[in-house]
């Protein structure tokens, strides 16, 4: 695909993992043009400041200047103007997943972590530690690494490390994206049902992530969680040795000795201690994929560890937003009933014996639909008290679909647990605040921008302290 091609124009430009591929093609010489509905800081401001031509809004005229490749974005379908001239037109286009592959993945060493959780944190932490150990990795990573400047670099080593999502790929190719990564090792972290809206049951995830282990290579390896029957059942046949990592006694490599403490979590993988700055067992998980991975890479044992120790987290997985009053607000991106429940569990051990209100915006695909109306009750009442807001993109779902918000608050309820609905963010903080005191934990959770609530409740969090 590279051959002869010079001009590349992202339609839909300012998704995080797009918006990062368009700055990397930049930087290798290709000239690059994008376009978005919703063109705003921070994404504007590092496209525009890396030379990419930055269209306001999807119109046919931003083709005008032909380019060589059109990158079609994932959220991008039948209908926006500029699919439509391609279609028209015959231009050559591709799919994100596609380009990168085509671009850069064949002469590279692919290592692709998947799993229905974890898998920002874990290719955050993978590709730190290969960095940390002088490896110069390129990396692909769906969310903001705080010990990277942006969520994808290409670096020249012979690596690539990459999230890989089992969503489809685009309008046009329906297959999941990390079938397109070519890996030489993949990790599984674990296999739930999610994405309701083009999955139809778990065994059509089940089916997806056994063609991923299908195309693993003979001399590849599989790395997956040993306590998750579901990871194990889709790698049964695989061609690639496998390796299952976990607490039970079938694990090949077992995790022990998880012991939390105020900094972080120390535990034991490989028979020595590690210890990261991240808290719950989900996060434990988390990095022993990494420091399998990287073992099974020859990384030095003393090297993961500092690595780990020098770890700074994701944006938005239990990141700490603000400290007010003696209240401390936490966001987390957290909307699957597990994710619910493992972040609740690491945020008792990093704030023990404090009042944790868990506030949650059911917005994504699955959430907002009727899917997990009994599993999120016994998810968010393992908070003190718990605020649901209105499903989000409510008309876009028919009523018997529908999520209701106030069963599920009326479930909590019954858990003998305080539990609001409130429609917004503004009804919300409104009746939050009063009721918070110094000491609580507000932990919000959300895949989206829940209305600006982190900003209302910082203000009226400064206005009820006087700060």
């Amino acid at each position: 695909m590279r051959h002869g091609i010079k001009k590349v124009h992202f339609v839909g430009v300012c998704g995080t993992a797009t918006g990062n591929v368009a700055v990397m093609m930049g930087e290798s010489g290709f000239q690059v043009s994008g376009s978005d509905q919703n063109v705003y800081p921070p994404m504007s401001t590092l496209l525009e400041k890396s030379g990419v031509k930055l269209y306001s809004g999807f119109s046919a005229d931003n083709l005008r200047d032909e380019p060589d490749l059109c990158v079609v974005g994932n959220a991008v379908s039948r209908g926006n103007p500029e699919v439509e001239e391609i279609l028209n037109r015959k231009l050559n286009y591709t799919s994100l997943s596609e380009c990168l592959r085509e671009m850069f993945l064949r002469k590279s060493h692919n290592l692709v972590v998947t799993g229905t959780h974890g898998k920002t944190t874990t290719t955050s932490l993978l590709a730190w530690i290969f960095d940390s150990a002088g490896m110069k990795p390129s990396y692909m990573i769906g969310g903001v690494p705080d010990n990277f400047e942006r969520g994808c670099r290409k670096q020249d080593g012979k690596h690539w490390i990459l999230e890989g999502d089992e969503y489809d790929t685009a309008f046009f190719d329906k297959r999941p994206k990390f079938l397109h990564y070519l890996p030489e090792l993949a990790i599984i972290n674990n296999v739930e049902f999610d994405h309701a809206d083009i999955y139809e049951s778990l065994d059509a995830i089940k089916t997806s992530f056994r063609r991923l282990v299908n195309i693993v290579p003979s001399q590849g390896m599989v790395l997956l969680n040993a306590d998750d029957p579901n990871a194990v059942d889709v790698a049964a046949k695989s061609f690639a040795p496998v390796t299952e990592i976990g607490l039970s006694e079938n694990a090949a490599v077992k995790i022990k000795n998880i012991t939390p403490f105020a900094g972080g979590t120390r535990f034991t993988l490989f028979d020595r201690q590690f210890e990261i700055t991240l808290h719950g067992e989900c996060n434990v998980r988390n990095a022993s994929m990494a420091i399998a991975a990287a073992h099974f890479y020859q990384v030095p044992f003393d090297a993961i560890d500092a690595a780990l120790r020098s770890f700074k987290g994701v944006k938005r997985r239990q990141e700490i937003r603000a400290e007010i009053g003696g209240v401390t607000v936490v966001d987390d991106f957290g909307h699957h009933p597990t994710a619910l429940r493992e972040t609740m569990q690491g945020l008792r051990n990093r704030f023990p014996n404090r009042k944790i209100w868990a506030l949650f915006e059911p917005r994504s695909n699955t959430t907002r639909r009727a899917v997990f109306q009994k599993q999120l009750p016994e998810a968010l009442a393992l908070a003190d008290a718990v605020f649901v807001a209105q499903v989000a993109r409510l008309d876009q779902l028919p009523p018997d679909q529908r999520l209701d918000p106030e069963k599920v608050v009326e479930d909590i309820r019954a858990a003998h647990r305080p539990a609001y609905y409130e429609p917004d963010a503004d009804s919300i903080v409104a009746k939050l605040v009063p009721q918070v005191a110094a000491g609580d934990v507000i932990a919000v959770f959300s895949n989206g921008g829940f209305g600006g609530i982190h900003a209302k409740l910082e203000k009226a969090l400064r206005e009820k302290s006087g700060a």
